[in-house]
């Protein structure tokens, strides 16, 4: 049986969140396209596994974008809008954070988070409030500009705040405020989510961060990640989208500097106008694109300049009694020992120990994630992708084993209890896992970091110049929007709507 057509207007690579979410607005545009992913499932990490006859998140801590339903934020919107339907549930608080000297809770709102700020360091909530209105000011340019382009002189005269901070890293606005150390502390938790110390992170970022997460507040599906990429999946397949599994894309064809389809692993050589990609840069200037020459000297500078961001460790356990009973009392903990954001930074570089920790008990936002009585606790760090460059297969199991030992017991310190006496499961995943699984380049989950030196402002500017190949767009993490699983959808959309915007303009 013939598997393709002889020819598709779009053939989208890979089928996680930014596939999926390329497919469907084209579909919606009455476009034909074939998603070609290579394993038996939709989603990328926005996947779910069963140990022990227990259904267990892979990956999502908190989605972004999603907001409430009488005010739904752009991927809550684009979710409603093709009718798929998704049990969102909004995770009670921003975070616990637990730092030295410190232990609050904070919860989202502007004005609430400002006032638990208040509450550790009195007199601080005017200052706080007015840096998250600034970010919330900043968050509002973003998502307006992103999709409407405007000279200069109306970008100053709209989005002052914007225009004024883009040149900032975070440190030096968040210095600016003058806060007491300790309301910083509060402040920055998030930063882990952007991966880079706030000295080199750009104020855009954080403002984006920060005005989101606590400005809308966070959610997650109540079927775990999952539910979403299949229901997406689905939707897309009664639109009109060819998906077809375990199909493992080998090389892109270019002829003439114009992508004209791809070949896949099995020999398939299928025909398209566009195609999209999800895999990273690096991997498609280097490997993928057939014939070679066709890659331009600047492709390969542009990998080479541009430095990766952060991984993903974790050490996930479904633990043998209810969080309540346990007295785990926060779905997010950060905990760390120091809020020095460039140190820790320079330690994720390395194999640990880490005294940073992010820590999630989905059973305090979906008490039905595991059976009555246990509950699901995770504990995660965010290494650098250099940092595992060192580990070779004969010290793999050795590595992996001794940083979930420091982790476990780091937390079973602050829990006041072994968490060792209540696994009933007990699952490790590591840089390596995310790269063999997902075919991230070096299993980095965060895209390219975004630093002072690279720039989401410059991104922006120089993105037409850094189009080698007509007719071949990138989506997922490593695009501009960033990384997550709410800006990987945004990415998708981005990827499709160029994609468009050159059919329009070569109509024309």
């Amino acid at each position: 049986m013939k598997y393709y057509k002889d020819h598709y207007d779009v053939i989208v690579i890979g089928g996680a969140l930014a596939g999926l979410s390329a497919a469907l607005m084209l579909a919606e545009k009455g476009k034909d396209v074939l998603v070609l992913e290579r394993h038996n499932l939709p989603g990328g990490v926005a996947t779910s596994f069963v140990r022990g006859g227990i259904e267990i998140e892979a990956a999502l801590h908190e989605m972004m974008y999603i907001g409430d339903k009488d005010n739904r934020q752009k991927v809550g919107k684009f979710f409603d809008r093709l009718g798929i339907d998704i049990d969102w549930l909004k995770v009670p608080e921003a975070y616990h954070a637990s730092l030295p000297g410190i232990e609050a809770t904070m919860h989202p709102g502007l004005e609430t988070f400002s006032k638990e700020v208040d509450a550790v360091v009195p007199g601080s909530y005017d200052k706080v409030l007015g840096l998250l209105n600034l970010c919330a000011d900043v968050y509002s340019s973003v998502n307006e500009l992103s999709v409407r382009s405007m000279s200069k002189a109306q970008m100053l005269l709209k989005h002052e705040a914007f225009v004024k901070t883009a040149g900032y890293s975070t440190k030096e606005v968040l210095d600016s405020f003058d806060l007491p150390q300790k309301a910083l502390d509060l402040l920055a938790p998030y930063w882990i989510y952007v991966g880079s110390g706030f000295s080199d992170l750009p104020f855009t970022i954080y403002a984006v961060l920060m005005g989101e997460y606590v400005g809308n507040g966070s959610f997650i599906p109540r079927k775990f990640s999952h539910e979403m990429s299949l229901k997406m999946a689905e939707k897309a397949e009664e639109m009109g989208v060819q998906i077809e599994y375990r199909q493992h894309v080998d090389k892109i064809l270019v002829k003439d500097g114009k992508a004209c389809g791809v070949r896949t692993a099995l020999g398939h050589e299928i025909f398209a106008d566009y195609v999209i990609c999800s895999a990273y840069p690096n991997t498609v200037y280097t490997k993928m694109i057939e014939p070679a020459s066709e890659v331009p000297a600047e492709a390969i500078k542009m990998v080479n300049a541009r430095r990766l961001s952060l991984s993903a460790y974790s050490v996930i356990l479904i633990l043998d009694k209810s969080a309540e009973e346990l007295g785990i009392k926060d779905y997010s903990i950060f905990r760390g020992k120091t809020m020095d954001t460039d140190e820790c930074y320079r330690e994720l570089g390395t194999l640990g120990p880490y005294s940073y920790l992010t820590c999630i008990c989905h059973n305090l936002a979906n008490p039905d994630a595991t059976p009555p009585g246990t509950c699901s606790f995770s504990i995660t760090v965010l290494p650098r992708v250099d940092a595992w460059k060192t580990v070779t297969a004969d010290d793999y199991d050795r590595v992996k084993h001794e940083i979930a030992d420091q982790l476990v017991a780091d937390m079973s310190e602050y829990l006041g209890f072994d968490l060792k006496d209540h696994v009933l499961e007990c699952v490790i995943e590591t840089p390596v896992t995310v790269a063999r699984y997902t075919g991230m380049y070096n299993g980095c989950i965060y895209g390219y970091a975004h630093t002072m030196e690279d720039h989401i402002v410059a991104r922006l500017q120089t993105a037409d110049a850094e189009h080698f190949i007509d007719h071949l767009e990138f989506s997922g993490a490593h695009q501009i929007s960033g990384d997550g699983m709410g800006p990987a959808v945004v990415n998708g959309w981005k990827a499709a709507k160029n994609v468009l915007n050159t059919m329009e303009k070569e109509a024309e």
